[in-house]
């Protein structure tokens, strides 16, 4: 067990929202936090507009691959963040969940995608502030 908090976060294809939040929270907290993504319904590939949006401000999220979202993995964490998966998300009793409403970047033009980019980062920064503040 570790005694790092672990955060899972959670859209329908694991490939813009989720992947860019798990890249921020990645990059800000460096490894003071176990970082999760999953999908409902993942897709082949992360989404390229994300990954360039993300590498504008210079992090790097090419070597993730969307994944399936399972009962164990929400389970294995302490907060899950949810992005638009609905009903799918399984519900495990002590884990603390956020709902975070976001455009999602699938087909849209660059200037969107670094908009919602920009309000995932200041999501997760207070997220990280959150974390920092609980008790051990």
């Amino acid at each position: 067990m570790s005694d790092k908090p672990s955060v899972l976060f959670v859209c329908v294809h694991n490939a813009g929202r989720s992947q860019m939040a798990a890249g921020w929270l990645r990059h800000l907290a460096g490894n003071t936090v176990e970082v999760r993504s999953a999908g409902s319904a993942p897709a082949d590939a992360i989404n390229p507009v994300a990954v360039e949006a993300m590498r504008e401000v210079g992090v790097d999220i090419t070597g993730e691959q969307p994944k399936l979202l399972d009962a164990g993995t929400v389970e294995a964490s302490d907060v899950v963040v949810t992005m638009g998966c609905g009903d799918a998300c399984p519900y495990h009793p002590g884990t603390r969940y956020e709902d975070w409403q976001l455009t999602d970047p699938a087909g849209q033009p660059i200037d969107v995608v670094r908009a919602v980019r920009d309000d995932i980062r200041n999501r997760v920064e207070r997220l990280l502030t959150e974390l920092a503040g609980q008790p051990e």
